[in-house]
């Protein structure tokens, strides 16, 4: 009887969470569509998503939204070709090479990066990744969207390499045992029969760690700058959707106004990207699923 009373609270307890979850990601959205109409009142939704000029705090105004993608795409891209590569090619070795003793010290190290707050890594790319890009290319600006891109690309490494380590282990060790029998060889067996098996789950990291990426704020905003500039030059300042949402909460733009509910537009906006990005993951993931015995 005492048994039944406890797991019956256990399931309360577990509804409770989950209902609540439930409930803040809809208070979010009622918030963002609330907030978002007044914006939606006074500038067309063509010139905001298709304006190529962001200016909403100078005159005269402009409400052009690109820009902002714009930043934020090149952060993501950049840090995609730096994380994607190593974050696989380190979860191959700890999957497949690495002997338990050394993933044992490698996978926490790894981890470790995760733990580092988002400014210390702002900081980071604007002391030490920015001068050596500024001795490379002297024409690089001091707040640049490949600096930025650096350091997101390694704060996401953690993450990469953790999930698609996960999904190769899944992988069932008579698979690799019999790509063996036939005279493969570990390289063989790593690129063409394992990662080929857990490919569902690759490409789902890959997908869930640039929805983080898209999502960065404080280390973007140090390294690359708060320039709106639509550019696809990874040298010149840009300013991000996050950093713009953070330059406008200071808590100088005076609530109700056309600048206050950019704040919510542009959230909106990076609410469905990201959303967006994560459907596609869960797609990807029931469609090229494998499961084994």
């Amino acid at each position: 009887m005492r048994g039944a009373r406890t797991e019956g609270a256990i399931e309360r307890a577990l509804f409770f969470c989950t209902s609540l979850s439930i409930a803040t990601t809809l208070g979010i959205i009622a918030v963002l569509v609330y907030e978002g109409i007044g914006f939606a009142r006074e500038v067309p939704l063509g010139s905001f998503l298709f304006g190529t000029r962001w200016a909403p705090l100078l005159e005269p105004r402009s409400y052009g939204v690109l820009p902002l993608v714009c930043g934020t795409a090149l952060i993501v891209a950049g840090a995609s070709l730096l994380a994607v590569p190593l974050g696989l090619a380190g979860a191959i070795y700890l999957s497949e090479q690495a002997s338990e003793r050394t993933r044992a010290v490698l996978k926490p190290v790894l981890e470790i990066l995760a733990g580092i707050p988002t400014v210390v890594y702002g900081y980071f790319g604007l002391t030490f990744v920015t001068p050596l890009l500024r001795d490379a290319f002297p024409s690089t600006d001091i707040f640049n969207a490949a600096s930025g891109a650096i350091v997101v690309g390694i704060m996401v490494l953690p993450l990469i390499t953790s999930l698609c380590d996960e999904a190769l282990r899944a992988v069932p060790l008579s698979i690799r045992q019999a790509a063996y029998a036939l005279g493969a060889t570990p390289c063989e067996v790593s690129t063409k029969v394992v990662l080929p098996g857990a490919l569902s789950g690759v490409l789902a990291a890959v997908i869930l760690a640039m929805s983080r990426a898209i999502g960065e704020t404080m280390a973007v905003a140090l390294a690359a700058g708060s320039t709106p500039k639509l550019t696809l030059n990874p040298l010149e300042s840009i300013q991000t959707m996050t950093a713009y949402i953070v330059q406008v909460s200071l808590g100088d733009t005076p609530a109700g106004t056309i600048a206050y509910h950019t704040i919510f537009a542009v959230g909106a906006l990076l609410f469905l990207m990201t959303l967006g990005m994560n459907l596609v993951s869960h797609r990807i993931l029931r469609r090229y699923h494998r499961a084994y015995e």
